[in-house]
């Protein structure tokens, strides 16, 4: 179990208001005085304040955390309020860490809050993770998931992981002083498009809690020293099934930043390294607004609008005279689209649509493709306010 994380001459006694506070704490002998002490100096940083990063949040300002530092560049929609507990309807449109903020010092006044209203970036990560003594990753993409893990393996400063899909959590530590990396695991990230965010593809609002506060656990853990921690370790969470799982993680000798031969020395293009970035071979991908979709079809324009969501999603909300064709069946189906006229292709916010254009291209189809830009949503938002934004 990792000790020392905090120096002893950050750690001072604790008050007769402190000890009040935690007393809860200090009769746990595997916490006490010593303990509860080093949570009062320890610094911690969130990255994201959302379904992971909420739990995390409060719970680590419960716990009497000194300093905790939180990162998003994010403002609060409605759509976060179904598991994003830290925010209320009241905070709709400010920034989260403002929103966390308040909350975290209406819980605990005695926390130290440090906002960085931004995006976590190759260019800053160092510069901010570098003062803590802890990170927790609860952000939502592979991208930043991966600057995480090389910024904490360069510093030397342990990861405390959770990710969540659906009804399914993951959790663990990667502290490469210690056990394996994030890129142990996974050494490279998914093809785009094959794994869904929790914006396409939907979570049960109750799962980021229980993976928030087993990271907020391991946070604690890892800072009063003691206890078996997940270093080493993924645990799998399956609520629909409630069930957990345990895999056992191995260092990887020949992971490129914290192996034998590291090769990774720096932070690097992450959005490139997932493939977010469009190669020089690929087809631009024409977009069209949905006020200018609501006007061709006015104009009483040919057009094909492919409609590739599933139809729990269509569900929610139907799109007028939409063809229904999950993304999943389009390469297979491309028979039955008519090169001579323009396709509009259509989801939930846009991104997974682009998928269905690049299958499309990628089978030789010559006919002209457009993808509704912001998806349904825009279309609710700025031609029928009658429909629903999900």
């Amino acid at each position: 179990m990792t000790v020392g994380l905090i120096p002893d001459e950050r750690v001072s006694a604790l008050s007769n208001d402190e000890i009040s506070r935690y007393s809860r704490h200090l009769l746990l002998p595997e916490i006490g005085m010593e303990g509860q002490a080093k949570l009062q100096a320890a610094r911690v940083l969130i990255v994201g304040t959302g379904g992971l990063g909420a739990p995390l949040a409060l719970y680590l300002a419960a716990a009497g955390v000194g300093t905790l530092g939180i990162v998003d560049f994010d403002f609060v929609e409605a759509s976060n309020l179904q598991r994003q507990i830290i925010h209320s309807t009241r905070d709709v449109d400010r920034p989260k860490v403002a929103s966390a903020r308040d909350r975290i010092k209406g819980l605990n006044p005695n926390v130290t809050v440090v906002e960085y209203n931004t995006m976590l970036t190759s260019a800053n990560a160092l510069d901010i993770i570098k003062d803590y003594d802890v990170v927790a990753d609860g952000t939502d993409n592979y991208q930043t998931r991966y600057l995480v893990n090389d910024a904490c393996v360069l510093l030397g400063k342990p990861n405390v992981y959770g990710s969540i899909f659906q009804f399914e959590g993951q959790a663990s530590v990667f502290y490469a002083k210690e056990g394996p990396c994030y890129r142990c695991l996974y050494p490279a990230p998914p093809p785009p498009g094959l794994v869904p965010s929790c914006a396409e593809g939907g979570v049960v609002g109750v799962l980021p809690g229980i993976v928030g506060t087993i990271q907020a656990c391991e946070v604690i853990k890892l800072i009063v020293g003691g206890g078996s921690s997940l270093t080493g370790r993924l645990l799998l969470f399956d609520a629909w099934q409630m069930k957990f799982r345990e895999l056992k993680l191995e260092k990887e000798e020949n992971c490129p930043i914290c192996g034998k031969n590291p090769v990774i020395h720096e932070l690097i293009d992450y959005e490139q390294f997932c493939g977010l970035k469009p190669s020089h071979d690929e087809l631009p991908v024409e977009t069209i607004s949905a006020r200018e979709l609501k006007a061709r079809i006015d104009a009483g324009d040919r057009l094909q609008i492919i409609d590739i969501r599933e139809p729990h999603e269509r569900a929610i909300v139907k799109f007028p005279d939409a063809k229904a064709i999950p993304l999943g069946q389009i390469a297979r189906r491309v028979d039955e689209f008519d090169p001579d006229i323009d396709a509009v292709f259509l989801c939930k916010i846009g991104k997974r649509s682009v998928f269905a254009i690049r299958a499309l291209q990628n089978v030789g189809y010559n006919g002209k493709l457009l993808n509704l830009l912001d998806g349904v949503n825009a279309w609710a938002r700025d031609v029928d306010p009658s429909l629903p934004q999900y």
